[in-house]
Parts: C-alpha cells; sequence; structure tokens
C-alpha cells in the first residue's frame, strides 16, 4: 500500500490537539492535510459537536491490515474507549481508501475497504474534497466522484460540516515556514 485516506475526529477534550497528535505521528508520510469543520454528530446520540479533518498519508511499507493498527494506536494513545455506537469519543481515526496503484478493495473480518459509510458522511467527504477535489471513491456499481456522492445527501447532512478556522500543520507546512 501507498496511499491512505484517513478520516479524524474528536468531540471530547482537546478535540484540535488529538487530531493534530495524528498529523504529528504521522510525521513525514503526510501528504495532505484538509482544513478544520465543526461537525453536527452523526448516528443520533446526543452529544458535543466534533471537529473533523482528512488527512492523506503515504507510506509503502503499510498495508491496510498495517494503516489500522496505525489508526488504532492513534486511538488508543489518545486514551479511545470504544462504548456506544457513534457516541463521543476522544479520538476517531477512520481508514477511509487504500490506494496501491490502484483502490483497494477489501473484506475482512476486521477491515473492510473502502469504508463502508464513507459516501454517507458528509463530515468524510467535505474535507476529503478540500484536499483532493478529484476523488473518488469506489460505491456499489464502482468507482464514483466523491463531489457527485456529497451532493446526494440532504442538505442537512452537508450544512452540518461548518468550516472552523482552526487549521492542522504537517511536518512538511512547519518546516516550510522557517
Amino acid at each position: 500500500m501507498t496511499r491512505v485516506v484517513l478520516s479524524i475526529g474528536s468531540n471530547l477534550g482537546d478535540r484540535l490537539a488529538r487530531l493534530q497528535s495524528v498529523v504529528d505521528g504521522l510525521g513525514d508520510a503526510v501528504l495532505a492535510v484538509s482544513p478544520v469543520y465543526e461537525t453536527d454528530p452523526w448516528g443520533g446520540v446526543e452529544q458535543a459537536p466534533f471537529l473533523n479533518a482528512v488527512v492523506i498519508a503515504d507510506d509503502p511499507d503499510r498495508d491496510g491490515q498495517a494503516w489500522l493498527r496505525r489508526a488504532q494506536d492513534f486511538e488508543h494513545s489518545a486514551g479511545r474507549v470504544r462504548g456506544e455506537r457513534w457516541g463521543p469519543r476522544t479520538l476517531d481515526v477512520d481508514l477511509i481508501a487504500c490506494y496501491d496503484d490502484t483502490e483497494v478493495i477489501a473484506r475482512e473480518p476486521n477491515l473492510t475497504l473502502p469504508h463502508p459509510l464513507a459516501h454517507l458522511r458528509a463530515f468524510v467527504m467535505v474535507p476529503w474534497l478540500a484536499i483532493e477535489p478529484d476523488a473518488r471513491l469506489t460505491v456499489a456499481g464502482g468507482p464514483r466522484p466523491v463531489a457527485r456522492l456529497l451532493a446526494e445527501l440532504e442538505p442537512a447532512d452537508r450544512e452540518g460540516v461548518r468550516l472552523s478556522g482552526l487549521t492542522l500543520e504537517s511536518a512538511a507546512s512547519r518546516e516550510s515556514r522557517r
């Protein structure tokens, strides 16, 4: 695997610091980081709003399982406790899509690629399109433009994703300022 699209989110504690911990932890593997969005909770559980972003990273030594372990390591380091489904969390790191030369399709007991709900989540698609406007995602029927998938969501879903004005910095962006 060389490239992964990660959706990161937090609605407990220092939300921005938790998202930044993922970017910092990926280091030089980061290719792009979206703006940070404040988003309404998804899944019907009453809770505080999330901060969400998308990170695109590259590491030729990682396959889908290795990326999944890395994502779970980030969550564990942030004190994530898996409790209520779609409930509040210190940090959520989801693998949205992985690419070798093409998009990887995987159906394993602990990993489904692409993420089976990504095409229903504006909080994934809006930040992803901010850094990869031509993004495509395989859903039933084959690869589709993420912009089209987003347009098919209810307006209220899209409106629930608001640019926050907060930013995350990759190692490369910090280095370029020096």
